[in-house]
């Protein structure tokens, strides 16, 4: 592998911190020390003005806007339109003069710079010393939070410490409207109303295209009196303030912000501003220690369950812990229709759009650590089936095809070659199904909403594919699998093996229903036009699916015509080439078999229980060295593979890099955000990895591991109503039940009970 760390942060088990100014860095330090609470987030921008290099960012999940190609598509079925995230207020905004001298970490001086973002407490806290050209010096601290009590709050914390002087400061807070959207260079946002009072202010911003609401409001807590003069501008309200510093004697600025709408574009101002400024006249008692304690309390509970601990690898510890934290920073199921964009609210990239990861990726942590939060996930593929029937009309099929990139349930993807030809988020979805049903026993949901999606996309499915005249198997044609770098292929293995199984799982649930739920059948088939020779037939393109194998050697071929590509040496590119797709002509990366990330070594993770041994491993070791993992989700794949094949430094070496991605920014790429659903894959990489879990079967599996450098570490997973921990050191593994009923699982080869004794193995 050709990719090397970029390591500068120091190593700490529940921190991250920058020890020292790292400018060439900002944008990799912003994305990394961003917070979130599902609701809103707010890259780890500095909060006064900076005039280096900064993506000022402040995000709302849900809250998105359009853009329009210039120049229409002539062709059918090709997206013409791109719905993103759009930036929106910057609640932070300082501005901080002393002397008639602004605070500018550009051109002022400074020293002893720190920052740390604390997996306990969600808080960010940045400090140093400011020297102005007259000669005073300032100590400086920034923290800020946001809320995992109420959603909608953020909170700031500005310290001033002078240390060698007495004098007057004026600090300058409000909410910013009029920061750009990077990616497309314009500001989105019209501000009808406003207000600005000394110690509080309020503006209301409105998208000027999808027309979303967003109410922001800020209040000074800070119990010291503070003369102030408010200020409003077109998209600005706030206040300037005077404090009256004394030596040696440090002053806490303290506010709290409301950022909130109800994602509705419909919405009306006045609406939305009158519920805005009553959650804002509710704050009167609000305090900044108070609010920070409600989140501590929040961590310090979450911990207790979902804590990885690691002894014996400082790095790997703050990693896993640094995903754990991003990941239920961004999804917990608290906003209702939300998804997982592939930065989360971390950064512009990718516009913000969830794809098929969230089902595949995602789902799993969800699965055994809030089972709500993962049906709300397929609950949004429910809610947005309309849009995936649409989209299916425009490529000429019938039933629903879900989009590769979506904030709003529309295809949010331009490039006909990724959203015409890719249909693993429609797979995916019918995978979810299955995978949430057979871990939580959810038959309620499976023969209610379960039901409604999995007929249509098999419509999709038996429409899109067709029949060879030659060998008279059923297959895809013109498509592109998981591996984005071969494109129009036929018979991509992955597609065609997750259509497989999707039909006959909807063919078995369906069947069923006749004992289990007939009358919601009878009524279902009626009002769908679903009759019994239309699921006979899924059941026979099933049994009659194209799955290219070399029968001698077991290896599946990714697609027909992939073992005749040229051959590509990976570890011979230079590490200046990454990313290749800024780096390489876009057609340079189709003419050989190097691949993107895992394509048949997914489906074989997916349906891990479906193969042998001696498959995976001919699968790995003819994948794995063509592999060169452009992708953030490949590294952890092939670590858990690599795992379960007894290749104990291949698992690790890839277990660091996936853990790290994004901390030693191995991608080159962590300026554009977090990579969300990566970092779910790196929960994966312990719990699937070294924990040997498997889900994919009729019962759990548990094939525990350990590095040879860990002296231990342990897990804990919410199964049905138990709760399972597994404790491994270099001795021995224990699995025990702390809470609920035994459970019975495949624990290495042998059908055993885990219960509150536990099992010692």
């Amino acid at each position: 592998m050709a990719k090397v760390q970029d390591r500068y942060l120091v190593v700490d088990p529940w921190r991250i911190v920058e020890d020292g100014f790292h400018p060439e860095r900002s944008r990799v330090s912003e994305s990394l020390f961003s917070l979130s609470n599902e609701h809103m987030g707010a890259r780890g921008h500095f909060e006064e003005e900076y005039s280096g290099d900064t993506l000022i960012g402040c995000y709302l999940n849900g809250i998105y806007e359009e853009h329009y190609l210039k120049e229409p598509t002539t062709y059918k079925g090709i997206s013409n339109r791109i719905a993103f995230m759009v930036n929106t207020v910057n609640w932070l905004y300082a501005h901080i003069e002393l002397g008639g001298e602004a605070l500018d970490l550009k051109r002022s001086q400074f020293s002893e710079f720190r920052r740390e973002l604390d997996f306990r407490t969600g808080q960010v806290i940045r400090e140093f010393t400011w020297t102005t050209k007259a000669g005073q010096r300032l100590k400086v601290a920034f923290s800020r939070f946001l809320s995992m009590k109420t959603k909608e709050l953020g909170f700031q914390r500005i310290s001033l410490t002078p240390l060698n002087f007495t004098a007057a400061i004026d600090v300058t807070l409000g909410l910013d409207f009029s920061v750009p959207h990077e990616t497309y260079r314009q500001n989105f946002w019209k501000c009808p109303r406003s207000d600005a009072q000394a110690d509080r202010w309020a503006i209301i911003g409105t998208s000027t295209g999808i027309k979303h609401k967003l109410f922001a409001g800020s209040r000074i807590m800070s119990a010291a009196s503070i003369d102030g003069t408010p200020l409003k501008n077109a998209k600005f309200a706030g206040s300037r303030l005077t404090l009256n510093l004394v030596e040696g004697k440090e002053q806490h600025l303290d506010r709290v912000s409301v950022l909130y709408t109800t994602r509705d574009p419909k919405a009306s101002v006045v609406d939305t501003w009158t519920r805005g400024v009553e959650m804002l006249d509710s704050l009167d008692q609000a305090d900044y220690q108070s609010a920070l304690q409600d989140n501590v309390d929040y961590w310090q509970d979450f911990w207790k369950k979902a804590d990885i601990s690691i002894d014996g690898d400082p790095e790997a510890q703050q990693g896993i812990r640094f995903c754990i934290f991003q990941m239920q920073q961004t999804y917990r199921g608290a906003v209702d229709g939300s998804n997982i964009g592939a930065k989360g609210l971390t950064g512009e990239a990718y516009n913000g759009n969830a794809f098929w990861d969230t089902e595949t990726y995602c789902l799993p942590y969800y699965l055994f650590s809030n089972p709500k939060a993962a049906r709300a996930l397929i609950d949004f593929r429910l809610k947005t089936l309309p849009q995936a029937m649409e989209r299916a009309k425009s490529l000429d099929c019938k039933g629903a095809c879900y989009p590769i990139a979506t904030t709003d349930g529309t295809e949010s993807c331009t490039l006909w070659q990724h959203a015409s030809l890719q249909f693993q988020p429609t797979t995916a979805v019918a995978y979810a199904i299955w995978h949430y049903v057979g871990v939580t026993g959810d038959v309620d949901f499976l023969y209610t909403e379960g039901v409604e999606l999995l007929i249509p996309i098999c419509r999709f499915l038996a429409s899109r594919g067709d029949w060879s005249p030659r060998t008279h198997k059923f297959g895809y044609y013109a498509v592109m699998g998981p591996d984005e770098f071969q494109m129009m292929v036929n018979n991509n293995c992955y597609t065609n093996y997750m259509a497989k199984r999707t039909f006959t799982y909807a063919t078995k649930v369906l069947a069923d229903m006749d004992k289990a739920a007939p009358a919601r059948k009878s009524e279902l088939f009626k009002r769908l036009d679903c009759t019994a020779e239309e699921i006979a037939a899924w059941q026979n393109m099933a049994d009659n699916m194209a799955i290219p194998v070399d029968p001698e050697t077991g290896i599946f071929e990714q697609h027909e015509g992939f073992f005749d590509l040229p051959h590509l040496d990976v570890d011979a590119i230079p590490v200046t080439d990454f990313p290749l797709y800024h780096n390489w002509s876009y057609d340079r990366i189709y003419r050989n078999d190097m691949i993107k990330q895992p394509d048949v070594l997914m489906f074989m993770f997916l349906y891990n229980q479906s193969f042998s041994p001696a498959e995976k491993k001919a699968n790995y070791d003819y994948y794995e060295p063509r592999c060169i993992h452009e992708s953030s989700l490949s590294p952890s794949l092939h670590s858990i593979f690599a795992a379960e094949l007894g290749l104990k430094d291949e698992a690790f070496n890839f277990f660091n890099f996936a853990t790290r991605i994004d901390l030693d920014n191995y991608n080159r790429n962590t300026a554009e955000g977090i990579h969300i659903t990566s970092i779910a894959a790196a929960w994966m990489n312990v719990v699937y990895g070294y924990g040997g879990m498997r889900s994919d079967g009729d019962m759990l599996v548990f094939n525990p591991t350990i590095p040879d450098r860990w002296k231990s570490y342990s897990f804990g997973i919410a199964y049905r109503d138990s709760i399972i921990r597994v404790d491994v050191s270099q001795e021995s593994a224990r699995l025990k039940v702390t809470e609920g009923a035994p459970i019975q699982a495949l624990v290495r080869g042998r059908v055993r009970e885990i219960n509150e004794e536990g099992l010692t193995l």
